[in-house]
This record gives C-alpha cells, sequence and structure tokens, in this order.
C-alpha cells in the first residue's frame, strides 16, 4: 500500500496520561468454563493489577461484532445482559474498569468507516477468521465478516489503548489492527499508538468431547453458572483417556482433559493425577471430584448472577456509567481523527 505521510498536522496527538488495556468479547450469553479460564480470569488479574499500578483497565462487549451471526434482536438483548451479568459475577468490578457495551458508544462505527479508506480488500481476504465463517456459515457471508477486523481495531485505538490481553492463538488477529494504525498514521501522521499484545498463559480448553475448543456452537461446554445437577452431568459426559478401557487400568493424566482441568480447581492435582496413573482411582472418581469443586467455586458467582438478572434496571445503569466514562475518549479521539482528515 501506498501512502503519503501527513504535513504539519493541526494539533499533536494526545497519548493517555498512563497505559490502557482494551479487550472485548462476544455478548454470547451466560460464559462457559472455557471463557473464565481462556480470558475473564485474566480480564480480572489485569483489572486488580491496573488498580495497583495505575494502568487502566476498559472491557467491552461487542454487539456490533455479533451482528455477522446474530440476527435475532431478543436474542441479541438477552445475551447483551447476560454477558455483562456474568463478567461482573465472575470478579469485573465497574469502580475499577470500564465495563460498557459496545454500541452504546457509536463513535466506533465512524472510526471503522475511516480506517476503512485505508485497509486494503486484500488485508481481510487472508484472515484466517473471514475464511472461517465462509465455511461456518456459508448462507451468511455477510460484508460485516469481512470488515470485522477493522471494527476491531478501531475498537482498540478509538480508546487509545496501547495493550491487548491475547493468547498466542490470536496473534495474528491484532498484528492486522497494527497494519491498519500503521497505515493510518503513515498518511495522516501519527495519531494512534501500535497496541502490543500482552500474552497471557490462558490455556486452551477443550470441551467435554475431548478434542475441540470448549465452544456453545459445537456443544461442548460446562456451563459454570447453570444449576449443580446441570454442571454434574455435562462434567460427567466428559470424555477422559479414550486408551483406558478397565477401571483397573493405568491411566494418562497428561492427556486426559478432566485431569488437565483438576489444575485449575486445588492445589493437590498431582496427587489426583498419581491416582489416576497408578489405577488407584478411576475417570468416574476423578469426575465427579472435578464436578462438585466446579460447583463449590462458582457458587457465590452464580448467586451474584442471579441477584443481577433479576434487576435489569441495575444491570443498565452499571452499563450506561461504564459507557458514560469512556465518552470523553472517544469524542477526544475523534475530534482529532476528523481535523487529520479534513473532516473538520
Amino acid at each position: 500500500m501506498t501512502t503519503t505521510p501527513a504535513t504539519a498536522p493541526g494539533r499533536a496527538s494526545s497519548l493517555p496520561s498512563r497505559p490502557r488495556i482494551f479487550s472485548g468479547i462476544q455478548p454470547s450469553g451466560i460464559a462457559h468454563l472455557g471463557n473464565d479460564l481462556g480470558a475473564i480470569r485474566n480480564y480480572v488479574a489485569l483489572q486488580d493489577r491496573g488498580a495497583v499500578e495505575a494502568f487502566e483497565t476498559i472491557y467491552c462487549i461487542v454487539d456490533y461484532h455479533a451482528l455477522t451471526s446474530v440476527h435475532d434482536p431478543d436474542r441479541l438483548r438477552r445475551q447483551t445482559l447476560e454477558m455483562a451479568a456474568t463478567l461482573i459475577a465472575l470478579g469485573l468490578d465497574p469502580d475499577k474498569c470500564t465495563l460498557f457495551v459496545q454500541s452504546h458508544r457509536p463513535e466506533v462505527t465512524e472510526l471503522c468507516w475511516l480506517f476503512d479508506t485505508v485497509t486494503p480488500v486484500g488485508w481481510l481476504l487472508r484472515t484466517p477468521t473471514y475464511k472461517e465463517k465462509r465455511q461456518t456459515q456459508p448462507e451468511d457471508v455477510n460484508h460485516g465478516l469481512l470488515a470485522y477486523p477493522v471494527l476491531q481495531a478501531a475498537d482498540i485505538v478509538l480508546y487509545k489503548a496501547s495493550l491487548v490481553p491475547v493468547g498466542m492463538d490470536q496473534a495474528a488477529h491484532l498484528e492486522l489492527s497494527r497494519e491498519i494504525v500503521r497505515a493510518f498514521n503513515a498518511r495522516y501522521g501519527e495519531t494512534f499508538p501500535e497496541p502490543q499484545p500482552v500474552y497471557t498463559e490462558a490455556p486452551v480448553v477443550l470441551g467435554t468431547d475431548g478434542v475441540k475448543k470448549m465452544s456453545k456452537s459445537v456443544g461442548n461446554t460446562i456451563e459454570i453458572l447453570a444449576e449443580p445437577e446441570v454442571i454434574r452431568k455435562q462434567v460427567m459426559s466428559m470424555v477422559t483417556d479414550t486408551q483406558r478401557i478397565l477401571r483397573t487400568d493405568r491411566g494418562r493424566p497428561q492427556v486426559c482433559n478432566v485431569c488437565r482441568l483438576h489444575r485449575h480447581f486445588g492445589n493437590d492435582y498431582e496427587e489426583i493425577w498419581e491416582g489416576e496413573r497408578t489405577a488407584r482411582t478411576g475417570c468416574v472418581d476423578t469426575k465427579k471430584l472435578l464436578a462438585e469443586r466446579i460447583i463449590a467455586h462458582y457458587a457465590p458467582a452464580r448467586e451474584t448472577y442471579r441477584e443481577l438478572m433479576s434487576d435489569p434496571v441495575r444491570l443498565g445503569r452499571i452499563l450506561d456509567d461504564g459507557a458514560e466514562r469512556a465518552r470523553p475518549i472517544a469524542e477526544d479521539t475523534m475530534a482529532e481523527v476528523r481535523e487529520r482528515m479534513g473532516l473538520r
């Protein structure tokens, strides 16, 4: 892509006085175990660190993104509220972080369009997510699927965020956001920081089938905020070590999905693993123990979630307050962008 650096922009770029972390999450409803272990626990840890180390954490429920596959308005509204209640129940504190819904700050759609004008179509056609979505929803290959990464870049830099928590499997997606920022800065002058990844140690959580990543679309999830009997049923359905046929067979805990999940629910997982290796315990024993530990661990969150969902006015107020807190950042960014691009 050929660009001409801007000359003498009308204003200096305004960067935050302290680092900002941004991440967005799809409104897929109530989170499952993979969501918590793979992302939400890290969100909470960064939020708590930020309160001590003086950096800002901004978390957004990306309902605009969801429109690429969810076309039922009632379902989208419900799932957005469910995700908000889940995030708070699992530890996000609106007094420590900024939590809001993407569409409540519509400046992001304006910035997305402006980024569209510096983003080559070829960059978007090569993205793995677009190729995957063409396979998974061939009857609904809408333009939003193609432009998804542009909106993602706008999400991040609208708030001048410089740090984005991602797993290594998401590195390519963030790099495209960085390319879009570089293209804009090259054409219009240094405006946005290039977002840097904060690589997480978050695990890839396999589903109850023991093969695919835990996902609602696959139907292999453990619903951590469901009633205990539901959690027990889902955990007991989990595939364990496929080579362990008899109760007396020695197990391989390093490849058993149930054993691996025990690492996140207690400090005695090595003892549990040894029981499997020696056939002292069976797969049923290990699954029963995991189910009870998951139920106990999420019991407080389950209660908080119920309270929030029973008071949608309170939940809406929390989200509105978050959007209002984000408003001056978004407005300042767009004023700067419009001036640089000759729109003002």
